[in-house]
């Protein structure tokens, strides 16, 4: 019986070490260069403020070519926004938004993926600001996959999605004489990725 149960429990270790062994990586190239994680939102009512973080790292671990058992993990370095404005990145940075000394990391790990049509997903999964963790549901589109001898293996993701900032403590505000607000509280995401393989 302890022999039937070892081979047993052999067995099982060896198929969960293959199956895992089988899930590729794919991970943003470390300098950036041809993904982009921004974002924009209202500013006066009338207009819009758009920026974007420099420093960041999105890993997938997926084991099918049309990755729908892919694993998500993001981690976004928050003194690396930026709006090209030096004096707003600053106020970004400080405590009325992101207080970027306390709370250096912007997190996000995907619990689910759901095709929902050629090459469209519903990527959701808990994010994490100011050590607050909400479960979002974004939008995503797989551009396509490229296999080339120079290029070597990659991936390319569109992401987009909307967050209320309050939800996560960024509730800096003011109200304008005509009763609107000096900044939106919904922030769009626009998020593009080129994802190489085994990094």
């Amino acid at each position: 019986m302890k022999k039937v149960t070892f081979i047993l429990t052999a067995l099982l270790l060896s198929i969960t070490s293959l199956s895992f062994a089988q899930k590729a990586k794919w991970e943003t190239e470390p300098d950036g260069a041809h993904s982009h994680i921004g974002f924009d939102i209202d500013h006066l009512v009338i207009s819009s403020v758009s920026g974007e973080f420099k420093d960041y790292k999105v890993t997938i671990l997926s084991g099918k070519d049309d990755f729908t058992d892919a694993e998500f993990n993001v981690e976004i370095k928050v003194p690396s926004i930026t709006t090209e404005n030096e004096k707003r990145d600053g106020h970004l940075k400080s405590p009325d938004f992101f207080d970027a000394a306390q709370f250096e990391l912007i997190t996000f790990k995907g619990t689910k993926i759901e095709k929902v049509g050629k090459n469209k997903y519903k990527i959701t999964g808990d994010l994490t600001i100011k050590d607050v963790t909400k479960t979002v549901t974004l939008d995503a589109k797989l551009n396509g996959v490229l296999n080339d001898p120079n290029w070597g293996s990659r991936a390319g993701f569109k992401v987009s999605g909307v967050i209320d900032r309050t939800d996560f403590g960024l509730n800096f505000n003011s109200i304008l004489e005509n009763g609107g607000m000096l900044i939106g509280e919904e922030v769009r995401l626009n998020i593009n990725l080129e994802l190489v393989k085994g990094v």
